[in-house]
């Protein structure tokens, strides 16, 4: 099925792009949101990764629908590092911004944080904390391929990743969230 749908994009069928879109657009705005912080840039990311996907289509070679997916993943990704670059956001920050809102008591639950909750402190991280942590915590690049795509050190990588895990670390256990294995009997 969806290797027909592709088969029609590639044919240049609009209801068919239409379809991979709707399929497709907000697990895609979701992950162009993790690197960017506002709705509007998210959406303008994925916009310009559509673009760049229905452009590129032609030379892809469906294999299954998970290939396509991490394709259609990683022009998300790259869109939303370019945004990052041309808003001059890049490169990294070594410091929390101080402009940045701090997290409070009522940004986090007592106890138990869910996936959205933490999907909303990834956000709140300072721009290169959470485009380090994205690319190496949740989209499962390497510190080299980082270095490689940022135009940084694999040091700068690893220690923009070791600053983000303590600045939510920090966050959590300021909130009274502790990891259970630290939490004593």
């Amino acid at each position: 099925m969806l290797q027909q749908l592709i088969e029609q994009c590639q044919l240049g069928n609009g209801f068919a792009q239409r379809r991979l879109y709707d399929q497709y657009a907000n697990r895609l705005f979701r992950i162009g949101l993790r690197y960017v912080r506002h709705d509007a840039d998210a959406e303008e990311v994925l916009m310009n990764a559509f673009l760049k996907i229905f452009r590129s289509l032609h030379g892809f070679v469906y294999r299954d629908d998970k290939a396509l997916e991490a394709w259609m993943k990683r022009v998300v990704t790259n869109e939303a590092l370019q945004f990052l670059r041309a808003k001059q956001v890049l490169p990294l920050l070594t410091e929390v911004d101080p402009d940045d809102p701090p997290v409070t008591q009522t940004d986090l639950p007592d106890a138990h944080l869910d996936a959205e909750q933490i999907y909303d402190l990834i956000r709140q991280l300072p721009p290169g904390y959470r485009t380090v942590f994205n690319l190496y915590a949740i989209d499962g690049y390497s510190h080299r391929e980082i270095a490689e795509q940022l135009c940084i050190s694999e040091n700068t990588s690893k220690s923009q990743l070791s600053k983000a895990r303590a600045l939510l670390q920090s966050w959590l256990t300021t909130n009274g969230y502790e990891h259970e294995s630290r939490r004593t009997s």
